[in-house]
């Protein structure tokens, strides 16, 4: 890792936590520059456009995040399970990188990018699951079932970036009901839902 890709990454990181913090897409360099323990010089070096830096980290997650979980659920062939560990994912992120979980709450519901992490990878499944008879809801319900799962999403990481549950808890709970509400037994939601969830593929998670 080159040290311009290494000062990006701690202004991303600094620009993510402001963003959440402030809930505005637009922050103030200086701000940022202490925020990332650099100096002003460096943040306009690395960052060409800091009105842009906002769209720029979104496009970047948005991209992360969807590798991410298409990469752990190509190793999945069950719809059910393939969404279970999809939501998981996010939500044990949060837990690890908080201001990642902040950012995420403030943003996803208003933007593209963010709206597009949460729904691609789920509606391919769903629907991949109403085809082969996994899952008892229509085609015509797929855009009810993606709000109800962004939301909940949304709300999983929300009660644990605040410390009222934990990741295992909120994730495997909220993956449960997630289950049942498409069709599957409790019984089986739940033993899909509270499987072992192998660490993030990214080194530094």
């Amino acid at each position: 890792m080159t040290a311009r890709t290494i000062a990006r990454e701690r202004i991303q990181d600094a620009a993510i936590r402001l963003f959440a913090e402030s809930g505005s897409a637009q922050v103030n360099i200086s701000e940022l520059a202490q925020a990332a323990g650099m100096a002003r010089g460096t943040i306009y070096n690395n960052v060409p456009d800091p009105d842009r830096l906002y769209e720029e980290i979104v496009v970047d997650m948005a991209r992360e995040m969807h590798d991410e979980v298409v990469a752990r659920a190509a190793e999945i062939d069950d719809p059910a399970e393939r969404l279970s560990v999809g939501v998981r994912l996010f939500v044990r992120r949060a837990h690890l990188e908080p201001h990642w979980g902040r950012f995420i709450v403030r943003f996803a519901l208003n933007d593209r990018n963010l709206r597009a992490i949460m729904n691609a990878p789920p509606a391919a499944d769903i629907a991949h699951g109403v085809a082969i008879g996994r899952y008892a809801v229509t085609t015509d319900e797929l855009p009810t079932v993606l709000g109800l799962i962004a939301g909940s999403v949304l709300s999983a990481i929300l009660m644990v970036i605040e410390g009222e549950r934990t990741w295992r808890e909120a994730g495997s709970e909220l993956a449960t009901l997630l289950l049942k509400a498409l069709g599957l037994s409790a019984e089986e939601a739940r033993a899909i839902a509270w499987a072992d969830l192998e660490p993030l593929l990214g080194a530094a998670r």
